[in-house]
C-alpha cells in the first residue's frame, strides 16, 4: 500500500478502516450518502484513497430522497453534483417515506430506515459489491448507547453501533461530530444541513440536543469519549462472549434446518441462567436470522419452560417461532 500525507481526520478515518479492515483491496463499496456533513466528509476522504491508490478498491454512491423536506431535491442535487465532478457512480431514488409509515402502521423514523437500507442493499447487489458504507460517527454510537440504556436493554445494547457489522462499514465510527464539521470547512464541501435535526420531536434528537449537552456541563465534558470507551470495551467481552455461546451452541444442538432447530433439553438445563438466555437468541437468530421481538420476558419465559421439563408444552414468544418441548428435547420451529 502506498502513503500519502492526509489530514487529521483522513488519518483518523484510514486508521480506523485499518482497524477493522473496513475496506481491503479488490473491494466494491456502495457508499450511502445523505448531502449532510458526515456522509459528505466520508464521500470525500474515502474518494482521497482511492484516488491515491492507499487502498485499491471500487465504489459508488447510493442517495434517497425521503421526500419529507422542501431541500430533498436540492440535497440530492448537491450529491449529484459532486459525483459528476469526480467521476463517481451515482445511483438515487426519491421514496414517499410518510406515505410508507402510514401503510406498514410504524414510526417515519423506522420507515425511513427501512427505506434506506433496502436501497442501498439493491445497488450493492446491482453493483455486485460486498461492503455498504454508512458515515455514522462516534457521537451517533454514543447517543444509541443513551437510548438503549433508556429502553432498559441488556449487555448488547451497550454496544452502541460498531465499525462492522456484516457487510456493513462505518469509516467514521471514532470521529466526533465537531471535528467532522470542522473537516468540512477546511474542504469547503458545504454541506446540506437536515434542520428536523435540531427539532426535539425524536427521542435521538433529544438526547443528542437536551441530554448530552446537560451530562456535559453538569457531570462529565468527555461523556462522549467516556461512554464511547465503554461501548468498545463490551463489544470485546460481548464478542468473547458470543464465541463460548457459539461453542456450547455446538455441544448442544441435535439438529438444524431452515426450519427447525432441536435442542438437548438436559445439557440445555445443565448451564446456568446467564448461557441459557444467550443459547436461546443465538438459537432463534440462527433459524430467522433476527431475534428482534424476543424480549427478557419471553427469554425467562422459554427457561422456565425447559426447567418445568413437561412434554408437548410449547409458547410462542411472536408469530415467527414457536418453542416446543417434546421427547427430552426443545424445538425451535419456524412459524408462517
Amino acid at each position: 500500500m502506498k502513503r500519502i500525507e492526509e489530514k487529521n481526520m483522513e488519518k483518523e478515518v484510514l486508521e480506523t478502516i485499518k482497524k477493522y479492515n473496513l475496506i481491503e483491496n479488490g473491494d466494491k463499496v456502495v457508499l450511502a450518502v445523505s448531502g449532510g456533513p458526515d456522509s459528505m466528509s466520508m464521500l470525500n476522504i474515502l474518494n482521497k484513497i482511492e484516488n491515491n491508490k492507499i487502498i485499491e478498491f471500487d465504489f459508488c454512491v447510493a442517495h434517497v430522497n425521503h421526500m419529507i423536506r422542501e431541500e430533498a431535491k436540492e440535497d440530492e442535487q448537491y450529491v449529484e453534483n459532486y459525483c459528476k465532478k469526480n467521476g463517481i457512480e451515482f445511483y438515487s431514488k426519491s421514496i414517499d417515506v410518510k406515505k410508507l409509515a402510514h401503510n406498514n402502521k410504524i414510526g417515519t423514523e423506522e420507515a425511513g430506515r427501512i427505506a434506506r437500507y433496502d436501497f442501498f442493499d439493491e445497488i450493492a447487489e446491482k453493483e455486485k459489491a460486498n461492503k455498504i458504507a454508512i458515515a455514522h460517527n462516534k457521537n451517533d454510537k454514543v447517543e444509541t448507547v443513551i437510548m438503549n440504556i433508556l429502553r432498559g436493554s441488556g449487555i448488547s445494547g451497550l454496544k452502541g453501533i460498531e465499525a462492522k457489522s456484516g457487510k456493513y462499514i462505518r469509516p467514521l465510527i471514532e470521529c466526533e461530530r465537531g471535528k467532522i464539521e470542522e473537516y468540512c470547512e477546511k474542504e469547503k464541501l458545504e454541506p446540506k444541513i437536515d434542520k428536523t435535526n435540531f427539532e426535539n420531536i425524536y427521542t435521538r434528537n433529544k438526547i443528542r440536543n437536551i441530554v448530552i449537552p446537560y451530562i456535559k456541563n453538569e457531570f462529565n465534558p468527555n461523556i462522549v469519549d467516556t461512554i464511547s470507551r465503554l461501548s468498545e470495551l463490551v463489544i470485546d467481552e460481548d464478542n468473547y462472549i458470543e464465541k463460548q455461546i457459539e461453542k456450547k451452541y455446538i455441544e448442544i444442538v441435535e439438529k438444524e434446518s431452515n426450519n427447525e432447530i432441536i435442542i438437548d433439553l438436559k445439557k440445555f438445563n445443565l448451564e446456568e441462567k446467564v448461557i441459557k438466555s444467550r443459547i436461546i437468541i443465538y438459537t432463534i437468530t440462527r433459524l430467522l436470522k433476527t431475534s428482534k421481538g424476543i424480549s427478557k420476558i419471553h427469554i425467562d419465559d422459554i427457561i422456565k419452560l425447559c426447567n418445568n421439563n413437561i412434554g408437548n408444552k410449547y409458547l410462542t414468544p411472536n408469530k415467527n417461532v414457536k418453542i416446543l418441548i417434546k421427547n427430552h428435547k426443545i424445538y425451535f420451529i419456524k412459524e408462517n
